[in-house]
């Protein structure tokens, strides 16, 4: 006996849906290691920074109130503009 169309047609839903299911879980693991080595970047930059745990903090807060804080930086701005390397 023949394989009927709806048949043929159901096995290629079932095709799809386990091509589907194998995607979202891969889809799940890319963005775990994403979120993953976005951390390890984070914990790098803060520790590359040299600032005492105890004041991180304060740091972040003044970040996200949208001050600039100047940990480690005693330049004044005319140095940051370049004008020290014209001398």
């Amino acid at each position: 006996m023949a394989t009927s169309k709806s048949a043929k047609i159901q096995g290629e839903i079932d095709k799809a849906r386990a091509k589907l299911s194998e995607q979202q879980a891969r889809l799940r693991e890319l963005e775990q290691k994403h979120k993953e080595a976005e951390n390890e970047e984070i914990v790098d930059i803060v520790r590359g920074m040299s600032i005492p745990l105890d004041e991180l903090p304060l740091l972040l807060q003044k970040l996200k109130g949208g001050e600039s804080p100047t940990y480690g930086q005693n330049v004044q701005k005319s140095a940051a503009t370049g004008e020290e390397a014209a001398e």
